[in-house]
């Protein structure tokens, strides 16, 4: 006898319009279309910012570029999470031994 698996309520797939660098773009997907508004304006934001250095290079170049910037934005957010991360861990360990000491005396 097969074992019934547990299913996950269905998402609801949305068509969100955005815009970036001056075209527009129907995402569709489960995200809130308020974050999808949001992460596009970003990627506008990046693209416009990379053009005002650079006016004469194509929208493909200008795109894998603000890609490698927002890339690179978020590992670096990632690795200051992971030493945020790893501060908080010792000095919680620390309190921990502290707290620990005081309880024995």
């Amino acid at each position: 006898m097969a074992k019934k698996r547990k299913t996950e309520p269905e998402e609801r797939v949305t068509t969100t319009e955005v815009e970036i660098f001056g075209a527009s773009y129907s995402i569709r997907g489960t995200q809130d279309p308020e974050t999808l508004r949001e992460l596009a304006a970003e990627v506008d934001r990046k693209m416009r910012e990379i053009a005002a250095h650079a006016p004469s290079i194509d929208v493909g170049r200008l795109a894998i570029l603000a890609a490698l910037n927002l890339a690179e934005e978020a590992s670096r957010n990632r690795r200051q999470v992971d030493e945020e991360r790893g501060v908080i861990e010792t000095k919680v360990a620390e309190l921990t031994e502290e707290l620990a000491a005081a309880l024995v005396s």
